[in-house]
């Protein structure tokens, strides 16, 4: 199976027109005033009353970004943080709290993260926070379709031809790699040839750029080395 795609950092600073801001806190009152403000400014909102309900309501194709408070009743921001990243859910998150100092912000930020924001903080900085946060999420999306281009290629390829690549791309010789496979040579070549025709390219050099930027270096080359 194609490994899953990792996303880049350095997001832009317009939020996507379709994303959900999803905003979680058990506080009603500034749940419904931290509606309002994101309301007004133009964002698509979806209240929760508990991380719980969130985690419930969430899809994998989800678009958006979280704003949830740090400290709730049951299930706390930092468990909701360590839900979304084991559900390999993309949706950035950013954290509100009453209280905030140094330690806890430094902590959020290196678990993930999008960004910290304290409830006293300006309408205007949680706006820009918001909108940071669907543009990582606008990019990671980008990022995975465009991965997902690049490998879908790589998925036609039988197993034993992801063998011979994984030889291929690590500068071996077909001799050398009839031997490790224990085929004929003229076997690797007819591989070799299906995957340059599958892969649409014309050499070696080319061919391992393709397997690099699909991310698939260390998978191609595992693949070699379990022959």
């Amino acid at each position: 199976m194609i490994p899953p795609a990792t996303a880049p950092a350095s997001p832009t600073t317009s939020p996507p027109s379709q994303a959900s801001v999803f905003v979680v806190d058990d506080d009603v009152a500034f749940l419904r005033a931290v509606s309002r403000l994101l309301r007004a400014a133009g964002f698509r909102v979806v209240i929760h009353n508990s991380a719980a309900e969130l985690l419930a309501e969430l899809r994998p194709d989800t678009h958006g970004c979280v704003m949830s408070d740090l400290m709730m009743p049951d299930m706390n921001g930092w468990a909701l943080q360590c839900a979304l990243r084991q559900a390999g859910c993309l949706l950035p998150l950013v954290f509100l709290t009453g209280h905030a100092d140094v330690a806890t912000c430094v902590h959020a930020m290196r678990a993930g993260a999008e960004d910290f924001l304290t409830k006293e903080s300006s309408q205007d900085t949680w706006l820009a926070a918001v909108a940071r946060a669907l543009a990582r999420n606008e990019q990671e999306l980008a990022w995975q379709a465009q991965l997902r281009a690049l490998r879908r290629p790589f998925e036609l390829l039988s197993a034993r031809e992801r063998e011979v690549l994984g030889h291929v791309v690590q500068g071996q010789l077909n001799k050398q790699i009839a031997s490790d496979l224990g085929i004929h040579e003229r076997t690797v070549k007819l591989h070799r040839t299906h995957i340059t025709t599958t892969l649409g390219v014309r050499s070696v050099a080319e061919l391992t750029r393709m397997v690099q930027a699909a991310g698939l270096f260390s998978w191609v080359t595992a693949s070699a080395d379990s022959s």
